[in-house]
C-alpha cells in the first residue's frame, strides 16, 4: 500500500515536473520564432523601402542622402529605378493625371479603380489591390510637379509576401515538430529530475527507518532495566549495580547516536559552516594520537607516528579532530593484542596526505563500497559489542568533503586496513 502511495506521488510530481519543461521550451521556441519571423519580413522589406526612397530623391532631383543611400550593384549606385516600380501622379481631384506613362493595360488592370488615400504622407505604406498584388508605397508632394497635388511611388512586393508566407508555413511544421520533440525532451528530463528525488526519498526513508530501530534498542533496554528496578525497591544500590551499569552504558550510546544523527542532519541541511584557522598538521595530529597510544599499551597494541609534513593546514579544528577520533576509535575497535596501529602524513602534489593503518579485521573486498554508507556497519553483531552505530564513516567523509578532500579505503596487502585522507593545503 505504502509503495503504491509512493509511486501515485513520484507519478504526479513527474507529471509536473513535464508540465513546466514543455511549457518553457514552447514559450522559448515562440519567442525565437517571433523574433526571427520580424527579423526575416523587416530585412526583406527594407531593400524594397531604400528603392523606393531612393527613387523619390531622383524625382525631386535632390542628391542622395547619407542616411539613406541605395542599395549598390557591383559597388556601384544604381543608375536605374527598379524595374517593379510604378509612378502615379495624382491631380487636386484624386484623378490619376499619367495613365499613358504607365500604360493602358496596367491602369485598366490595377490602377482604375484605386483611390488614392492622404493620410499616410511621407511615410512608406503597405497596400492590397484586388486583394491578390501587394505593393509598397511612398505618397509625396512634388515641388517640381505644379499641376499635380501629389506623387505616389509603389513598387510590387508580391516576391517578398511569398517568401513571407513560405517562411511563416515553414516556422509552423518546425513548431509542431519542435513541440513533438518538446514532449519526449520533457518526459525524459523530468524522468531524470525525479531520479535525484527518488534517491533521496529512499535514503530518507532508510534513514527513519535504520535511525528508529538503532534508537529503540537502547530505549528499551533502559526501560527494561529501570522496570526491573521498580520491582525490588528494597535492594541495595551495590546488589542492582548490573543493571544501573547497563542503563548508563546505553544512555552513553543513546547521547553519541543523537549526536551523530544531529551532525547528519545538519550536514544534510548544509547548516554547518566551517570555522577555519591555521593549524600545524604535525603537531595537532600528534596531540590527538597521545592518548590513543596509551591506550593501545593497556591493550597490548603497537602505536606508531611517521609523521613527515611540516605544513599548516586552514580547516576546522574542532571538525578535524572529529574525524581524527572516528578514524582512530574504529582502528582501536577492530584490531586485536598484537596488532598495530600507525599514523602516516606526507605531501605530494600540492596536497596533505594523512594516512591511519592498521593490521587488524580488515574489510571485505565487496564491502568497501558500502563503508560510508549510513548505519551500514560490516559485522553487526560486533559493531554492536563495541558501541558501534555505523554513522561515523559518513560523518569523517562530510567532513573530508567539507574541506574539500576526499577520503578512501585502502585494503592492507596482508590484512589490516588503511585510510587515506587527502587535503588540498
Amino acid at each position: 500500500m505504502k509503495a503504491m502511495i509512493k509511486n501515485k506521488i513520484f507519478r504526479k510530481e513527474q507529471l509536473k515536473f513535464m508540465i513546466l519543461n514543455l511549457i518553457a521550451f514552447t514559450l522559448i521556441f515562440t519567442i525565437f520564432d517571433i523574433i526571427i519571423f520580424h527579423q526575416v519580413q523587416r530585412t526583406l522589406f527594407s531593400k524594397s523601402d531604400h528603392e523606393l526612397l531612393a527613387f523619390k530623391d531622383m524625382l525631386i532631383e535632390q542628391p542622395f542622402d547619407k542616411n539613406r543611400t541605395p542599395p549598390p550593384l557591383d559597388g556601384r549606385q544604381r543608375p536605374n529605378p527598379n524595374p517593379r516600380i510604378t509612378v502615379l501622379k495624382w491631380n487636386k481631384a484624386g484623378e490619376i493625371m499619367n495613365e499613358k506613362e504607365i500604360g493602358s493595360l496596367l491602369y485598366e488592370s490595377y490602377f482604375q479603380d484605386y483611390q488614392l488615400d492622404e493620410a499616410p504622407l511621407d511615410v512608406i505604406t503597405t497596400t492590397t489591390i484586388d486583394d491578390v498584388y501587394h505593393f509598397r508605397y511612398l505618397l509625396f508632394q512634388d515641388p517640381n510637379n505644379e499641376e499635380g497635388a501629389y506623387t505616389q511611388v509603389l513598387i510590387s512586393i508580391d516576391a517578398e509576401y511569398t517568401f513571407v508566407d513560405n517562411f511563416e508555413k515553414l516556422l509552423l511544421i518546425c513548431s509542431i515538430i519542435f513541440i513533438l520533440l518538446s514532449i519526449t525532451a520533457s518526459y525524459l528530463l523530468s524522468k531524470r529530475m525525479m531520479t535525484p528525488i527518488i534517491r533521496s526519498w529512499n535514503k530518507q526513508a532508510e534513514f527513519v527507518e535504520n535511525a528508529s530501530h538503532e534508537l529503540r534498542t537502547p530505549l528499551t533496554i533502559i526501560q527494561n532495566k529501570l522496570e526491573l528496578l521498580l520491582t525490588t525497591p528494597a535492594e541495595k544500590i551495590m546488589d542492582k549495580f548490573e543493571h544501573i551499569a547497563l542503563s548508563l552504558s546505553e544512555t552513553r550510546r543513546l547521547s553519541k547516536l543523537t549526536s551523530d544523527l544531529l551532525t547528519l542532519a545538519r550536514a544534510d541541511s548544509a547548516e554547518t559552516e566551517l570555522i577555519k584557522s591555521s593549524i600545524p598538521i604535525d603537531s595537532f595530529i600528534k596531540n590527538i594520537c597521545t592518548p590513543y597510544i596509551e591506550i593501545a599499551e593497556s591493550q597490548d597494541k603497537q602505536f606508531w607516528l611517521n609523521l613527515n609534513c611540516h605544513e599548516q593546514l586552514e580547516a576546522d579544528e574542532d571538525r578535524l579532530h572529529q574525524l581524527f577520533v572516528i578514524l582512530l576509535d574504529n582502528a582501536l575497535k577492530y584490531t586485536a593484542e598484537g596488532d598495530s596501529i600507525g599514523v602516516k602524513t606526507y605531501n605530494e602534489d600540492a596536497k596533505i596526505y594523512i594516512e591511519i593503518s592498521d593490521t587488524g579485521i580488515g574489510i571485505k573486498p565487496e564491502n568497501e563500497k558500502h563503508i560510508f554508507d549510513r548505519f551500514y556497519r560490516e559485522d553487526k553483531a560486533r559493531s554492536r559489542e563495541t558501541g558501534g552505530s555505523g554513522l561515523g564513516l559518513s560523518i569523517a567523509q562530510w567532513i573530508v568533503a567539507k574541506h574539500g578532500g576526499t577520503i578512501a579505503v585502502i585494503r592492507g596487502q596482508q590484512k589490516g586496513t588503511t585510510f587515506q585522507v587527502k587535503l588540498p593545503k
